[in-house]
């Protein structure tokens, strides 16, 4: 059996495993350990030869780049985050081809697919691409900046050390990210909203307006070779249609259409913005079919749960992919989430409010903690309630109930937060979605140092 088949066997067995636990991604340690680590070889560095004369550079940053030589220059599809990524997979696509770079395009305006474009250009000035509306949803509004870098460090596992790391669902755990961004080129050539069919170095191309991950996304498209480059609204995990470190509302029916449109194309080689190259023109076209079809249930089951009155958090608990889907390798919640992702919809479309009244002016919190220790007996008898579940290893319960002893005037607060750390350390273990551990012990972390000890966010 070849390692590819081996591989999807493998991950065949643990989304069975997977499967048990409602749509979350909670399953027992070693299992969760197991799928994170048989991830690992979406992005092993390597030069992939994806048809002639184009190759793409897996691993040597979280994203992915590509070069398509030509008669007299080449292209480059996306940079990586920094020149000195992007330098070392310029330095092995020169063992291909030591012609000019012609033309840089960027797929959409990601700092990780944006940051190094300086160490492909030499003397000679490229032409590089982007959406006429590049730019214009690159991440959060910079007045909540603070809290969204820090949320972004525990969500990609910055600080963790390297035995508490694994990777980030489409991409290696450490990255080299102190030059981000310093590479960056602005745009010289803006695609029109109509798409846009040219000839570099004699190569025809195309550009096709698709907006998904972020609104000025496009994808690439090489028609005499049949290779679609489709940025990151294509990889090998469950789409990240919201990412816990905090964005703007991500269009998920537009994301849906998007992909649909590429599988119209039909190509020999999809190239994901993450993870390895996709080869065949049935395994290209069935993934992004099914791709597209599992965004479009999610979507169409959130909506059917808000008409009917649910709450947000009743939905995601429900929704679930479907069956002929929940085992494709390339839809397992390594990255996105389902739950987040119905979330995300019901919020993007309908705000916070869940039109239940009982949510309209809730109390607060330490109201509500308060409360809480009148119901069980006393703020001791709910300390030792909260103690009971963690030793069953009740994390999620355990979890919420220290943040109500917390709030108690009379509460043993260090216990509180020691049961805390306990619960997340013990979710993280159980978790094959990559950021949600990464947060899960981020955070646990930074209580652990005392950074969160007066407010816990």
């Amino acid at each position: 059996m070849s390692t590819p088949t081996k591989t999807f066997a493998l991950l065949l067995s643990f989304t069975w495993l997977a499967g048990a636990v409602s749509g979350q991604t909670q399953v027992d340690p070693k299992t969760a350990i197991r799928m994170l680590n048989s991830q690992q070889h979406q992005f092993e560095q390597a030069i992939v030869q994806v048809a002639d004369n184009i190759y793409t550079a897996v691993g040597y940053h979280g994203a992915n780049t590509s070069m398509i030589v030509g008669t007299d220059g080449v292209i480059i599809i996306d940079t990586l985050r920094g020149p000195a990524s992007a330098a070392k997979a310029a330095e092995a696509f020169r063992k291909y081809s030591d012609k000019p770079v012609k033309a840089i395009v960027y797929t959409h305006s990601h700092g990780d697919h944006t940051g190094g474009a300086s160490a492909f250009v030499g003397s000679e000035k490229p032409d590089i691409y982007a959406t006429k509306g590049f730019g214009s949803a690159t991440g959060l509004n910079k007045a909540v900046g603070p809290i969204g870098m820090k949320r972004g460090a525990r969500q990609f596992g910055r600080n963790l050390s390297p035995a508490e790391s694994t990777n980030r669902g489409v991409a290696p755990a450490s990255t080299t990210d102190h030059d981000g961004g310093k590479g960056y080129l602005s745009p010289t050539v803006t695609v029109p909203g109509s798409g846009l069919k040219t000839t570099i170095a004699g190569v025809d191309i195309e550009f096709h307006i698709a907006p998904g991950e972020t609104d000025d996304a496009m994808f690439i498209w090489l028609p005499s070779e049949k290779v679609l480059f489709s940025g990151d609204n294509f990889y090998h995990s469950f789409p990240n249609l919201y990412a816990i470190r905090g964005t703007p509302y991500r269009d998920v029916l537009t994301w849906s259409e998007s992909v649909a449109e590429m599988a119209e194309f039909r190509p020999n080689v999809l190239v994901p913005g993450h993870t390895m190259p996709i080869r065949g023109e049935e395994a290209s076209t069935t993934a992004l079919k099914d791709y597209s079809e599992a965004i479009r249930s999610v979507y169409d089951q959130t909506i059917l749960g808000i008409n009917a009155g649910k709450s947000p958090g009743q939905i995601a608990h429900e929704v679930k992919l479907p069956e002929h889907l929940k085992d494709k390798p390339y839809l397992i919640q390594f990255y996105g989430s389902v739950p987040h992702a119905v979330r995300a919809i019901y919020s993007g479309l309908l705000g916070w409010y869940d039109g239940n009244p009982t949510t309209l002016n809730p109390l607060a919190p330490k109201q509500q903690a308060e409360k809480m220790a009148e119901l069980a007996g006393g703020t001791q008898r709910l300390t030792e309630q909260m103690q009971v579940v963690l030793e069953k290893q009740d994390y999620q319960w355990a979890l919420e109930l220290s943040d109500h002893v917390k709030w108690l005037d009379d509460a043993d607060r260090k216990l509180a937060r020691q049961v805390k750390i306990a619960a997340l350390r013990g979710l993280a273990a159980r978790e094959y979605n990559a950021p949600n551990r990464n947060y899960y012990l981020s955070y646990a972390n930074d209580l652990e140092s005392g950074r969160l000890s007066d407010i816990w966010f």
